[in-house]
């Protein structure tokens, strides 16, 4: 993250505007620096702590679950843990099982972690900074794959004091007939689907949730009351996943009486990630697998 500039240069220029004090290179023993990090937060520092990619977090899992996330709570208060760990999350482009994975359901899964998942180069800035300021532990997920993707950025994203709150969800793009959730990189399908089912009548409601813990789960239901439809769109993996938390979320909650279909998710597979091409893009959502969802759950 110093001298090299980060692996996917994310932190390029950091070094040699801060120096050595600020922005260290570690040895890569995740488990070792994230144990560091998560002391300096517990002795008053605000660190950010990269993994290459949050595969490698499981190295350090005990650090961000153990350590981290149940502090605050078992210390009563005493001892507060403000770190953000971020990093590439999800699937990426021909790793691989062990390098192609979303830990999104995984840190949602524990209390003590806020975890945030961006989409746009706006959500990246607006929620790192918040992640920073906040007193609590932040899991940032970002995408390997969006890294090189450009975004407009709008004037009031570009001013130093732009900040995201953490749990709120954003709606990327207004509709009437059906409502997709998504976060990250699968936004970006949710909303290509979208405009390709425009010009065949069909106007679909696009939510990037933005925000994995806590979930902005009212954004959700007052866009269900609205479009009566639900699809979840996710990268992960089907079994216990953010998709299957919304569900259950609606199921429970007062939009249920809404819907006039049931909720349908678009996961991953259910398999470990392949290697060969033509075999990882069947265990993504593509967009055309979004566009067939909608039309089963709308009925055309």
């Amino acid at each position: 993250v110093a001298q090299y500039d980060g692996a996917y240069k994310i932190s390029r220029g950091l070094w040699k505007k801060y120096g050595d004090k600020r922005v260290i290179d570690t040895p890569i023993s995740e488990m070792g620096f994230a144990g560091i990090a998560v002391g300096a937060a517990m002795a008053g520092l605000r660190p950010v702590c990269e993994f290459m990619t949050f595969n490698f977090s499981m190295q350090a899992i005990d650090q961000v679950i153990n350590s981290a996330a149940k502090t605050c709570y078992m210390s009563a208060g005493l001892i507060g843990v403000p770190i953000v760990f971020r990093g590439p999350n999800g699937a990426s482009a021909g790793v691989a099982a062990q390098h192609s994975q979303c830990f999104a359901a995984w840190y949602g899964h524990c209390p003590g972690l806020k975890v945030v998942s961006p989409w746009s180069s706006e959500d990246a800035k607006g929620l790192l900074k918040a992640a920073i300021r906040d007193d609590n532990p932040v899991v940032m997920l970002e995408s390997e794959l969006l890294y090189g993707v450009p975004f407009e950025l709008s004037e009031q994203a570009q001013s130093k004091d732009f900040v995201i709150p953490i749990g709120k969800a954003k709606i990327e793009r207004e509709g009437t007939h059906i409502t997709l959730v998504s976060h990250s990189r699968l936004v970006g399908h949710c909303l290509e689907a979208a405009s390709v089912l425009a010009k065949e009548g069909v106007e679909c409601e696009v939510i990037n949730m933005r925000t994995i813990r806590p979930m902005d789960i009212e954004a959700v239901e007052a866009s269900i009351v609205k479009t009566n439809h639900l699809i979840t769109v996710e990268g992960g993996w089907p079994q216990f996943g953010v998709g299957a938390e919304i569900c259950a979320r609606i199921m429970e909650g007062p939009a249920f009486n809404y819907l006039d279909a049931p909720a349908v998710r678009v996961t991953g597979t259910d398999v470990p990630m392949p290697y060969a091409k033509i075999l990882e893009d069947y265990s993504v959502p593509q967009v055309k697998d979004i566009i067939f969802a909608v039309k089963k759950v709308l009925n055309i």
